[in-house]
């Protein structure tokens, strides 16, 4: 049993205490009749015991009454206790004292009141103490058991027949008081169920995140749970006064959680009976909170409210859509927010007769600076060019970031294009002084491409004609800027073709390797066949590398095919004498892929190539990314037995630490070296390279040999000791150089007529 419900049990059984009082009273009072009727002493000892047991009882009955509302379980049990105690005390001296005067006198009256008073107080009993029946049953049968056998022992027929009538009017009772604790019991565990139903509604209502509030038909208040009141600064007295919607909110607005605008707006939707969502703002533009107020009209009128604290979620809202309208780095405009801004400024110019421009801005080495170092110095020079642009724009100028190192300005209301063309000198200028990174001095450029504004012209167009200049801007040279001119355009729709035709010719293998040879200057012989690419294109007909490359790199195909270039070389190198090498060279995104070398493994590994017959080619770019990595790689190829070959050295950054500090085998002097070499300082120059590296233990090669006289020059002191050239021979299909390496591999001659015999028949 739960102890709500042993709880009501136990207090039913002092919850009358008027009745037992009466019971006491009368009960004396019969006691003292009778003894004053029979005028017999027996009879008086029963009227002080009845006495002193009701005084004992009255006396419990107050101080139960005093302390139940705060008595423990275990105490309750207590009292239930001393009241059964003193009920089965009470009830036998009653019992006691109606079945004496019953068998001692034969006085009638004195038979009524005994009967009549015991028969009273059972029947009283019955509706006091129906909440245990165990007490009450020993009680009734203690109380009026006495009767039934005193009636009995009387003997006549008529005290026979009322000692009958008595028993069955016992049985009755108990069965009436039976009934009673059925009832009260289904009357005590419904009233448990709607408390604990009423409970778990209130602990749900005030523990919601939500706050509530419900207003009955006559539009007073019926429920608001702790969060609304709490939310709105309100007191939890409003639902004991029945206050109205009216008041509520009238509270609301003097307690400054909505304005009196709000107010009103509120209370129009809580009479409207209709089901709304407003959202209201803080008075307080300090705390600016935004609140959700949900009205759903209930079926017999009236109207709940539903209140909700929005602030983050909209704050969040707002973090998002700018997010997803401005860049996070460098807070401007992204491209998003540009394109629209464009559609909408060309849309509805402010002034009709003025000229707009669009300039895409790129800057120039700055990815040098982020691999250099790192990004997080990047971003702050990303921040610092963001800060720059912001100063040189007028008001009126708009300017975002597309990403990357990519800006765009729009330049409205200008007078003609050379404004255009000033701003864009001062982006360049501007945009080109030292930075101050973390205590870094870097330099940076710009280039601009414009594209002016015309009738009819989308921001699309604008930005792909911006783009297009640009892109000519660069390839003149970068650190300068280029208005978009209609033959830019043909000449991207060029590039677009060409590209499509290269992504087709590597699927279709549109491509073929021509060989030149690096003659030795000791032996006269063929060491090494550098392999170069040919596209024989269906239209154009041969492409060139110089063609190709750059637009491949563009594209990222060019590890694709510098990987079909590297297996298709290894292959044709295994048709050729057993000391001819071949060459093959190798892009910067092609040697700093991660697979590289199970790239050349794995071509190896195919062809049967012995890896000292390989040799790759690596330009001096290569080296400038990640240093240590580059390093590892090389050194990895190098125990591998590959030989690496340093491209096209004099140019880019030609600095001599790399002959050092890499695992380098063979430098190739760059053919620049050879301009104006019958003079004394260009071949001091290339001579002064050659013996430092001959020096390292490098071979050294010299490219672009044309002439005898260049050959005489460059071999007179020995330290050169490979040759590359039209000289020698031009780039020629494998098949032509397979039958000319098998040629000059089976003649037996000197040195001498070995390299004639060379040049002539190569050339």
């Amino acid at each position: 049993m739960s102890p709500i419900l042993s709880a009501a049990l136990i207090d039913s059984l002092f919850e009358a205490p008027g009745t037992v009082l009466t019971g006491i009273i009368f009960s004396a009072m019969a006691a003292t009749m009778t003894a004053l009727k029979m005028g017999q002493g027996p009879i008086w000892v029963f009227v002080p015991l009845l006495i002193v047991a009701g005084a004992v009882r009255a006396f419990d009955l107050r101080r139960y009454q005093a302390r139940k509302s705060t008595l423990t379980a275990e105490e309750a049990a207590q009292w239930q206790q001393r009241y059964q105690i003193g009920a089965m005390i009470q009830a036998a001296v009653i019992g006691l004292w109606c079945s004496v005067t019953l068998l001692v006198s034969d006085d009638a009256v004195v038979h009524m009141i005994a009967l009549s008073v015991t028969t009273g107080i059972v029947a009283g009993a019955a509706g006091r103490a129906y909440g245990r029946q165990s007490i009450f049953r020993l009680q009734a049968v203690l109380m009026f058991g006495p009767a039934v056998i005193a009636l009995a022992l009387r003997g006549t027929p008529y005290y026979i027949a009322m000692s009958v009538v008595c028993a069955a009017f016992l049985m009755a009772v108990m069965q009436l008081s039976a009934n009673l604790h059925r009832i009260f019991m289904r009357a005590v565990v419904a009233r448990e169920r709607e408390a604990a139903l009423a409970g778990q509604f209130d602990t749900a209502l005030n523990n919601m995140p939500h706050g509530l509030c419900m207003f009955r038909a006559d539009g007073r208040l019926a429920v608001m749970n702790h969060r609304f009141s709490e939310m709105l600064n309100l007191s939890d007295d409003f639902i004991q006064q029945g206050a109205r919607a009216a008041d509520i909110v009238n509270a609301c607005v003097v307690e400054g959680s909505i304005s009196s605008a709000s107010g009103n707006i509120i209370l129009s939707e809580i009479e409207n009976g209709e089901a709304r969502d407003v959202i209201t703002t803080d008075p307080d533009l300090a705390r600016g909170r935004s609140l959700s107020w949900t009205f759903q009209p209930m079926a017999g009128g009236g109207a709940v409210v539903l209140l909700e604290d929005v602030t983050e979620r909209r704050n969040a809202e707002a973090k998002i859509s700018h997010l997803a309208r401005y860049d996070e780095l460098t807070a401007l405009p992204n491209r998003v927010n540009f394109r629209d801004e464009i559609e909408r400024l060309l849309r509805f110019p402010h002034d009709a007769d003025q000229l707009s421009a669009l300039l895409f801005v790129d800057l120039d080495q700055f990815k040098q600076v982020n691999d250099t170092l790192g990004h997080p110095c990047g971003d702050q020079l990303l921040c610092a060019v963001a800060d720059r642009l912001r100063e040189m724009l007028r008001p009126e100028d708009f300017v975002a970031r597309f990403g990357g190192d990519e800006f765009v300005v729009f330049q409205q209301n200008i007078n003609s294009a050379e404004d255009a063309a000033g701003l864009a000198r001062r982006i360049v200028d501007h945009l080109s002084e030292r930075y101050k990174i973390d205590n870094h001095l870097v330099e940076i450029g710009a280039s601009v491409g414009i594209a002016m504004t015309s009738a009819g012209v989308s921001g699309d167009t604008l930005l792909k004609n911006a783009d297009m200049a640009l892109y000519r801007a660069k390839a003149d040279g970068r650190g300068t800027f280029c208005f978009f001119r209609e033959e830019l355009a043909q000449i991207v729709e060029s590039r677009r073709v060409l590209e499509l035709d290269l992504r087709k010719a590597l699927a279709n293998e549109e491509f073929e390797l021509f060989y030149q040879p690096l003659v030795n200057l000791k032996s006269g012989k063929v060491t090494t066949c550098e392999a170069l690419l040919r596209w024989n294109h269906p239209v154009r007909g041969t492409v060139s590398p110089i063609d190709i490359i750059p637009v491949a790199e563009d594209m990222g195909l060019i590890v694709d095919l510098g990987r079909w270039i590297l297996r298709k070389a290894c292959m044709e190198c295994m048709k050729w004498p057993e000391g001819v090498s071949v060459a093959v060279n190798f892009s910067p995104q092609q040697f700093h892929q991660r697979d590289v070398l199970s790239e050349v493994r794995y071509a190896l590994e195919i062809s049967g190539l012995p890896a000292q017959r390989l040799e790759i080619e690596i330009t001096e770019s290569s080296l400038l990314r990640n240093t240590q990595l580059t390093h590892d790689v090389l050194s990895q190829l190098r125990t591998l037995g590959v030989r690496i070959s340093l491209d096209d050295f004099g140019t880019g950054y030609s600095s001599l630490s790399y002959l050092h500090n890499f695992p380098l085998q063979k430098v190739k002097i760059d053919r620049s070296f050879l301009e104006g070499i019958d003079s004394d300082r260009p071949l001091t120059l290339l001579r002064g390279v050659a013996r430092l590296s001959a020096d390292l233990g490098m071979s050294v090669v010299v490219e672009g040999i044309e002439t005898n006289e260049q050959l005489e020059l460059i071999s007179a002191d020995g330290t050169v000791s490979e040759a590359q050239g039209y000289l020698f021979s031009r780039p020629v299909p494998a098949v032509r150089m397979r039958q000319l390496l098998n040629a000059s591999h089976g003649r037996r001659a000197s040195e001498d007529q070995l390299v004639v015999v060379t040049s002539r028949s190569i050339a």
